[in-house]
Parts: C-alpha cells; structure tokens; sequence
C-alpha cells in the first residue's frame, strides 16, 4: 500500500471545498461558507491529548478513543494513529458584515454557521470515509453517534471532543482570552478534524505547550478588544471567559433572533471574533516571535 502523504489529504479537502454544493451560504450570487481550508497534524500519541483529558474530565476522548468507538472491531495503538485537523476561515464579506454588528451576529455570519457547518460536517464525513476506502480506516470524532455535551467540574459546558484544543495540539493556534483559538489565519475560523490509522508527518508547534502564546493579552498584558466586543459583559480580563452567561445569551437571545429573522436554526454570536487584532492574523505585536 502506497503510504498516505499530506498532499493527498489536502487534495480530497480541496477539491470538497471547492466543489461540494454544502460549500455555501445560500445568497444570492452563490458564494462560498468558506475561504479555502488549511491542515495540520498531530501524533495521536501526543501527551497533551492525555493532559486535556485530565483538565476537561474522564468523559473526554483521546484520538485513541475515539477511534475505537468508530472503529470496533479494528485495533489500533495511539502510536498508529495521527490526527488531521482543517481550519476554514470566514470570508472577507462575513467577517466585514459581523464588524458592522455590536449586539446581534450579522446575517451572512449566522448563516456560516449554520450552513457553514452542514458543510464542515460533510467535510469531516467525506475525508474519513475517502481514507477508509484508500485503505486508511479513519473516523470523524465530532460525528460519532456518542459524540454529545456533558459538564466538566472545572470548566462547565465541555463536549467529549473539542475541535479547538485538537487544533491547538496540532500547530493551527492558541486560546484567546475568549476561548476562541487565535491561528495563523486568525480568530474568524472553525474547525473539524479525523483520525486515521496512518503515519503522518506531525506539524511543527510554533509555540511549544503554551496554549495562550498568541494572545496579546495575556502574552503582553494589553489589548482586551474581545472584552468590548461581548454584547453581555461575558469576557473579562481578569476572569476571561463566562461560558454559563455566553450560553444563555445565545440560547436565549441570538437563537430566536436567527431563526425569526432569517429562518436559521443555528446558535450564532461571535461578535468577539472580529474587530480584533486576532480577527484574521497572529496580532502584529506577537509575529516576531512565531
């Protein structure tokens, strides 16, 4: 069997994004969800998969978990595994239109996220299922029947896999003093991500462990905008950020707004995602160092 290359792994993305029909914001003029995605790698072996497991609770999965629950009746050591996470940015238009907003998400954003991400579901059942049937069994996590909401003790509202700290493993970026994840190609952005029994080259970690490397304020002690950007007061300096609040705002506010507004039935805010130096960059004050 020809050994599975990055390359490879990038076409099949590539080519889903650029023809799938999920791949849009159902607008006039047909335009896309999503600028173009980009991968990262990390060795299912990974300490650091164990050590989020740890913080966030038992009920978290492991890469090596997760494959197990998709994949019964095959075997696999977590030093066969590797996992591919993607990043799809948000457009210019998007990002643009949510700038514009200060309480509610903008229309094309509420619209990404909920057909941005029927498509990023499509994504993460199409690579899998692609590698499969190469003959690299692979399994989508985030799509598995188990996958669900549960309460960690020391962070609240936690899913059994989190595409954000797969990412942050793999290289993409750091947390934010929002939660978000900061990458190369900033703030504005989601995730998905599957493991695959295959040996890939894992990518280089710019900043090592440092989960929070990329945040001005907590790399240098200024900026905060994301504090401003919270229409509820949900994200403070000093406390970062208030997920039971941010819950209630959305559920109980944003949601309703959407689905009567453009008959969406999604659970959309990011207002703390733009107008910030992290919007669609690593901040220009922290490039210097990687």
């Amino acid at each position: 069997m020809r050994k599975l290359t990055l390359e490879q792994i990038e076409t099949v993305i590539l080519d889903f994004w650029q023809g799938s029909p999920l791949n849009s914001l159902h607008m006039q003029g047909g335009e896309k969800a999503w600028k173009q995605p980009h991968i990262a790698v990390a060795a299912a072996s990974d300490p650091l998969f164990v050590e989020i497991k740890k913080m966030i609770g038992p009920f978290y999965w492991t890469p090596e978990e997760a494959f197990a629950l998709g994949r019964p009746g095959l075997q696999a050591s977590a030093e066969e595994l590797s996992v591919i996470s993607y990043v799809l940015p948000q457009t210019e238009a998007t990002r643009s239109d949510q700038r514009a907003m200060n309480e509610l998400p903008a229309e094309r954003w509420a619209r990404s996220r909920y057909h941005g991400e029927e498509f990023n579901c499509g994504l993460r059942s199409h690579l899998a299922g692609r590698l499969s049937a190469a003959g690299y069994p692979a399994v989508a996590p985030e799509r598995l029947l188990d996958f669900d909401y549960r309460t960690s003790e020391k962070f609240g509202i936690a899913s059994n896999w989190s595409e954000r700290h797969v990412a942050f493993v793999a290289g993409h970026g750091t947390f934010g003093l929002s939660d978000g994840l900061i990458t190369r190609f900033g703030k504005a952005v989601r995730f998905g991500s599957v493991v695959v029994k295959a040996d890939l080259p894992v990518t280089s970690r710019m900043y090592g462990e440092d989960h929070q490397a990329w945040c001005l304020w907590y790399a240098k002690g200024k900026c905060g905008a994301c504090v401003h950007r919270c229409p509820i007061d949900a994200i403070a300096k000093d406390v970062g950020h208030d997920k039971p609040a941010c819950f209630k705002y959305i559920r109980g506010v944003t949601a309703p707004y959407v689905a009567k507004n453009f008959g969406l039935g999604d659970t959309p805010c990011g207002l703390c995602q733009v107008k910030i130096p992290c919007e669609a960059q690593i901040p220009s004050a922290l490039q210097a160092n990687g």
